[in-house]
């Protein structure tokens, strides 16, 4: 180095990855049951190339009611908690979610529920 920097090189490369995650299964339908009864059904997360813990978070489809209430008949929970975790290999851990509706009153329809990190990926 001492004051010549033309003799030496430095090349560097490198690979960026995007956080994204899967769901297995890829498409949920989930079985008709009377009013009032809940149906529930188990969904695996699976999260690739998060190099830091995030958290996941959920939105889900709210609908007006004929009379004028909106409902939300899904409802999400984490058994083993909603955070993306990083293992010591690298690679990250698989969360369970388990998927749920009940409602009132016969409803049919076709909705997105979106899982969400952090970083609003």
């Amino acid at each position: 180095i001492n004051d010549n920097p033309s003799q030496y090189r430095i090349m560097l490369s490198g690979t960026v990855k995007s956080p994204k995650i899967s769901f297995d299964p890829i498409f949920l339908m989930l079985m008709p049951v009377p009013l009032g009864m809940k149906t529930e059904t188990t969904v695996n997360i699976i999260p690739q190339d998060y190099l830091r813990q995030s958290r996941i978070q959920v939105e889900l489809p709210e609908f007006d009611r004929e009379d004028g209430d909106r409902i939300c008949p899904f409802s999400v929970q984490f058994p083993n908690g909603q955070d993306i975790v990083v293992s010591s290999d690298g690679t990250n851990i698989e969360l369970i979610c388990h998927i749920g509706f009940s409602s009132s009153r016969p409803v049919s329809y076709l909705e997105n529920i979106f899982f969400i990190d952090e970083e609003k990926n």
